[in-house]
This record gives structure tokens, C-alpha cells and sequence, in this order.
């Protein structure tokens, strides 16, 4: 076992104590069993350790929580802390306590520790780490604006899974939508149906197994429950021809002189395929023109590498710089990014004639011509910034050539449909439809031929993908610079 830091807990000593990769604790040096503890997103409490049952090494550990650090001064936690430690003196187990009266507690005062202590990714290889801000902001409005009107007055010991099935029927048929006003120019607007029923019971889930972890509740009524979880899956993409429509839509919008960075935000969604934030919010200091590339320190899943093809790099370069922002599309008002696209989106599709496309929409759009282009699945990885468990080898090997060159092959559809040029100029001949059937035949055969030589079958995709592609590039140069035949 480590030895374990004892200190005097004063406020230099809590201020001083910086986050780490896991969580640790300080323990003080003159109240024993009083310590702080230190989570892996900085936050900061005191708490309170000891032996029930009178003591002894059989007996078991608890653990109290005092309280977080900012509410409480460590002098006030000091004094809270002995007087737990001191019921503990007197035969006391304050944590049976606690844990008793906390399964008596509702449910709108779970779903408030919830939002103090368990806002953390469940699963996952970022398991156990605080939620991005928006997403918790997210779920927490769902839970608040679903779970608390119907369910926050009920225990949370008395919850089963014919109160969820309730739940989900009763949010489905919008009993718990609003529109409401709470201040200048401020509104809550809560819808129901089948889609919200769906993320909020995931949300609740979530909430019971915190509970079940911090042994407020021995079972989670959710996973019982005959609901539906999961969302339906999303299939939808734009055609050439639609892309086409969109570009124009965004034209015209720009020529009747709506603001410029909601239209290239929109154009930048569909030249990379990056999610909607991660364009909305992206920062110079994310964007590399030199390599052509984006490089995000914190994406959805985690570090992340985008290649760009030409005409996003193009876009980009051509975008004027705000020396006093960080961002590429700085808000009109204060210090934060544009957040304007909303409304100018809506305005968007309407115009294009396509109901129902959302931003998201773009980057299933550039995963399926990234597929019907030819591209290994790799590649078309790389473009989007999938995560799977060989990521950083892949993303390493890939990010600065074959990727590129794949982002670069597949944006170009892509800018030509935006650019309005019709399906026909960018249709493949039959002959080059046939000479790519033979290329496939090909590179299946000499990546099966990689794989029997003992190669990775993902480095041999990438091998074969790299050299079809060098092949094809000297073959466009070569023609190029052949000279014309006479009339």
C-alpha cells in the first residue's frame, strides 16, 4: 500500500493540492481520519474515514462526506469532522446513518446529488472522467424538465420498472412539454415525444446506478423496464444533387446578406464531416493550414486528427482573423464563438427544399461518399474521427498522407456539388467505373496476398489504399503533361 500524505489541512494546503490523472486524497495530520479528497476533474472535498463497529482491523471502513471545498472553509469542515468522529466514539456509524436516510430521499433530491457527485462517462475508454460541460448541461436539463415534474416526488426506494414504463408513456404523449417564459428574451421550451422518452430514460438509468454505487438503492428499475432505450438508426445522407441544392441555398442566403459565418460554418460541415460543435467552436489554434489538417486536443472522443481536403483548406485560408479571438467564428458579443447558426440553418434547408437534414446529416454524408468513392474504411475513419481500439497507431500512420489524400478525393464531390456544378460532370465513365471494379479486385487480392505475409490486415488496407491512390496521382500528372493532340 502507498503510503498515504499526511499535512495540515489549511487553505494554502487545499488551494495548493492541483488535479491528477485519478483520484487521490490528503490526509490531515493532526485530526486523524479528517482528509480532502481530490477527483481526476479537480473538484475538491473533505471527508471523513473510520472503522465501525468500535474500531479494529476486522471491522469495516467508512467513508463521510463533510462536504466540498468552497461551501465549506477547512476550519468549518475541521469542525464538522469531529463532531462525526466523535459520534463514531460513541458507538455510532454515521455512515449507516446517512446511507439510511439517503434511500428514504426523493427523487429531484437524488437527481441534485446526481448532478454534485455524478455527472461522470460511465463506460467507455473515458470511464470515470467528468462529462463535457454541454453534456451535462444536457442531461441535466432533461432530468429537470422530464424526470422532476412526474417522478421527483416519489422515493426512490418505492421507483420500480412499472413506474418507468408510466414514465416513458406519459413523456412520449408530451405531458411534461412547456413553453415558457423566465426572462428578457429567455424561454424553456420543452418537447416530448418518442425520441425525448428515449434519451431522458438513458439519462434516469445513469442516475440510478450512480445510486446503486453510492449504495443509495440496491437495484436500477430501468433496466427492467419494457422501454426502448436505443435511437433509431440514422441513415440519412444527402445525395450529389442534394448537396447541390444546399450550396445554392447557402449562396443566395449569403447574397441576401445574412452573416457570413453561419454560411461558412455550414459549408465547413459539409467539406470535413466534423460534428457540429467541433466546427461551431473551433480555435486557430486547432486549425493547421501547413499540413491541412484539424487537431483537436478534446474532441467527443478524445484527441483527435482531421485531414482536409483542398477546398475546406481553401475556405479556411480565406476567412479573416479577429486578433483579440481564439476562434475562427467569434461571437458578435463578448469573448465566446458564434452561436447564431441555428436560425440561418432552418432558413438553409427550407430554401434547399430538404426537411428534416440537420448538420449531422453532413457528416453521414461524407462517410457514405467517402465509402462509394472507394475508400477503405480506415480512411474514411480517419476523415471523420472515429474512435476504435487501434486509433492512435492507425491515426499516426495515416493522418498525414493516404488520409489526406482521401479527404481530399472525397471533399472534391462534395465542393463540386456546392459549387453547383451538375451530377453529370463529376459521374465516373463507364470505362473508369470498370477499371475501378478492377482496382477493387486488386487491392482485395494483394491485401489478402499483405495479411498471408504476416502484415496487420488494417496496415495492409492502408498499404494498398496508399499505393492505388500514389498510382492514380502520377497517372493524372502524366496526362497532364502530355502534350495535345492536333484538331
Amino acid at each position: 500500500m502507498a503510503k498515504r500524505i499526511g499535512v495540515a489541512l489549511t487553505k494554502r494546503v487545499v488551494d495548493a493540492a492541483e488535479k491528477k490523472d485519478k483520484r487521490y486524497h490528503i490526509w490531515d495530520s493532526e485530526l486523524s481520519g479528517f482528509g480532502l479528497r481530490i477527483e481526476a476533474s479537480g473538484a475538491k472535498t473533505f471527508i471523513v474515514r473510520y472503522r465501525a463497529e468500535g474500531g479494529g482491523r476486522s471491522a469495516a471502513q467508512r467513508f463521510v462526506t463533510v462536504g466540498r471545498y468552497g461551501p465549506l472553509t477547512p476550519e468549518q469542515a475541521r469542525r464538522q469532522a469531529k463532531v462525526i468522529l466523535g459520534s463514531v466514539a460513541k458507538g455510532e456509524d454515521p455512515a449507516d446513518e446517512r446511507r439510511a436516510k439517503r434511500q428514504e430521499m426523493r427523487i429531484s433530491d437524488l437527481i441534485d446529488l446526481y448532478e454534485e457527485e455524478g455527472c461522470v462517462i460511465q463506460r467507455g475508454k473515458r470511464q470515470g472522467q467528468p462529462m463535457k460541460p454541454l453534456t451535462k448541461q444536457l442531461t441535466l436539463a432533461r432530468l429537470r424538465n422530464h424526470v422532476a415534474p412526474l417522478l421527483g416526488h416519489r422515493r426512490v426506494s418505492e421507483v420500480n420498472a412499472g413506474d418507468i414504463e408510466r414514465f416513458v408513456r406519459d413523456v412520449t404523449a408530451g405531458k411534461t412539454s412547456r413553453d415558457e417564459k423566465i426572462g428578457p428574451r429567455q424561454r424553456i421550451i420543452v418537447r416530448g415525444g418518442d425520441g425525448a422518452a428515449r434519451k431522458v430514460v438513458r439519462d434516469l438509468s445513469a442516475v440510478f446506478s450512480f445510486a446503486i454505487r453510492s449504495e443509495i438503492v440496491e437495484r436500477n428499475p430501468c433496466e427492467t423496464a419494457a422501454v426502448r432505450k436505443t435511437d433509431n438508426q440514422r441513415e440519412r445522407f444527402l445525395t450529389l444533387e442534394e448537396v447541390k441544392q444546399l450550396g445554392t441555398a447557402l449562396d443566395a442566403l449569403e447574397a441576401d446578406g445574412v452573416n457570413p459565418k453561419a454560411v461558412n460554418i455550414a459549408r465547413l460541415w459539409a467539406l470535413t464531416g466534423c460534428r457540429r460543435e467541433e466546427i461551431a467552436a473551433l480555435k486557430w489554434a486547432e486549425v493547421n493550414l501547413v499540413e491541412g489538417m484539424l487537431e483537436f486536443d478534446d474532441s467527443k472522443t478524445g484527441k483527435s486528427v482531421r485531414p482536409l481536403g483542398a477546398a475546406a483548406i481553401t475556405l479556411l485560408e480565406s476567412l479573416p482573423r479577429e486578433a483579440e479571438s481564439v476562434y475562427v467564428f467569434p461571437a458578435e458579443r463578448g469573448d465566446s464563438y458564434f452561436q447564431g447558426t441555428k436560425r440561418i440553418w432552418a432558413k438553409a434547408v427550407k430554401k434547399a427544399r430538404l426537411p428534416g437534414v440537420t448538420p449531422h446529416t453532413l457528416r453521414h454524408t461524407i462517410g457514405s461518399t467517402a465509402i462509394s468513392t472507394g475508400e477503405a474504411l480506415a480512411l474514411t475513419g480517419a476523415i471523420l474521427g472515429h474512435s476504435n481500439p487501434r486509433s492512435t497507431a492507425i491515426y499516426a500512420h495515416v493522418q498525414n498522407d493516404p488520409s489526406r489524400r482521401a479527404a481530399n478525393r472525397v471533399t472534391k464531390k462534395i465542393a463540386a456539388a456546392l459549387a453547383g456544378k451538375t451530377a453529370a460532370t463529376i459521374r465516373p465513365s463507364a470505362k473508369a467505373k470498370i477499371q475501378t471494379d478492377d482496382l477493387t479486385v486488386l487491392m482485395a487480392n494483394l491485401a489478402a496476398r499483405l495479411v498471408a505475409e504476416g502484415i496487420d490486415g488494417i496496415k495492409a488496407q492502408l498499404i494498398v489504399a496508399d499505393a492505388i491512390a500514389a498510382s492514380a496521382e502520377r497517372s493524372k500528372s502524366r496526362t497532364s503533361k502530355s502534350p495535345t493532340k492536333a484538331a
